[in-house]
């Protein structure tokens, strides 16, 4: 897992003089990630085989927490210090709901741990830390430039997530630090801003680590949160003219068992009309835990029917992590 040769521009590059605590420390506490998944795993086709990104040492037991979906289905993985020094490493669990992941060192890694601060109070205008693995030239000091809601083509929604900008490039898995140098997040997404708005230019979509701490102790020791898991129908859908619009289907989910087809519109899901792919899979959640069926309004050219779709879990078509 060589390091990739490349570097953040000067201008955004975080200065030890910005800030009260120890930098080198935090940006220390950053890995590379690194992860093979097999071929047939139900996640190759859309996230692929060979992911890398970066994590964060968050105990002293070199539990490392990263972005889910760098680890979905690994049964290899590899962790790299800013040092150089390569550690073997496990999956413990990802969470589907809120898209973090963790991994277990498999050797003593020697490295510092950040502790986690309160996302709640991060707000548009603060300054954070956005540190991926290789120190300083690879971490980007930003600036919050939202809190609002997220929802994702892949039935994925926050309530309060943290937008940053300048983007960091190698996203996935950076760890958002306040300025206390506490954890309050874990780097997701790449977006372009300006789309809604008269802004323009490119930002991250951060994961608060509030999300976490209720469910940090079920992903160590069950691999998933343990409670019900929520209806997934296996629909990629879109928003457009105020309609939410089918655009791609899973192989294996429920929405293509069901018949339901690219370009059919979603207009209602149990009778509650839908505006917004993060209303969608609110109304979808409301109808139970997987396995109910969700009743759904379609309209597929210029006609309107009813259908009712079982959901699923879509954790059951994943392959187990290889335990060492």
């Amino acid at each position: 897992m060589p390091a990739p040769e490349w570097r953040i521009p000067a201008s955004m590059q975080p200065n030890h003089r910005n800030y009260a605590y120890d930098l080198d420390r935090v940006l220390n506490s950053m890995v590379a990630v690194s992860a093979r998944v097999p071929e047939d795993a139900f996640t190759a086709e859309t996230l692929g085989t060979e992911r890398a990104g970066n994590g964060v040492v968050i105990d002293e037991n070199g539990t490392v927490l990263t972005i889910g979906y760098l680890i979905t289905e690994a049964q290899e993985v590899w962790l790299r210090s800013n040092d150089g020094r390569l550690f073997p490493a496990h999956v413990l669990g990802y969470d589907q709901e809120t898209g973090f992941g963790l991994v277990q060192a498999l050797a003593r890694l020697d490295l510092p741990y950040l502790r986690f601060g309160d996302s709640d109070k991060i707000m548009a205008g603060d300054m954070l830390l956005v540190a991926g693995a290789g120190g300083r030239e690879r971490s980007v000091a930003a600036n919050v430039v939202a809190r609002q809601e997220f929802a994702g083509y892949w039935e994925y929604v926050l309530d309060n997530a943290i937008l940053t900008s300048p983007a960091h490039p190698n996203w996935g898995g950076t760890a958002a630090v306040d300025e206390n140098g506490e954890l309050v997040g874990i780097g997701s997404l790449h977006l372009e801003e300006g789309r809604d708005s008269k802004k323009d230019g490119h930002i991250n979509m951060i994961v608060p680590i509030n999300l976490l701490k209720p469910i940090l102790n079920d992903l160590k020791a069950f691999g998933r949160r343990n409670s019900p898991a929520k209806p997934w129908l296996g629909l990629y859908a879109t928003e457009m003219s105020d309609q939410i619009v089918i655009v791609g289907r899973s192989q294996r989910g429920p929405a293509r068992r069901a018949d339901l087809k690219n370009g059919d519109i979603l207009l209602a899901i149990a009778g509650h009309p839908v505006k917004t792919l993060a209303n969608l899979y609110r109304s979808i959640m409301a109808q139970g835990a997987a396995g109910v069926e969700i009743p759904m309004t379609i309209m597929r050219d210029g006609r309107t029917f009813e259908v009712r779709v079982k959901s699923g879990d879509r954790t059951n078509l994943f392959k187990a992590p290889k335990l060492h």
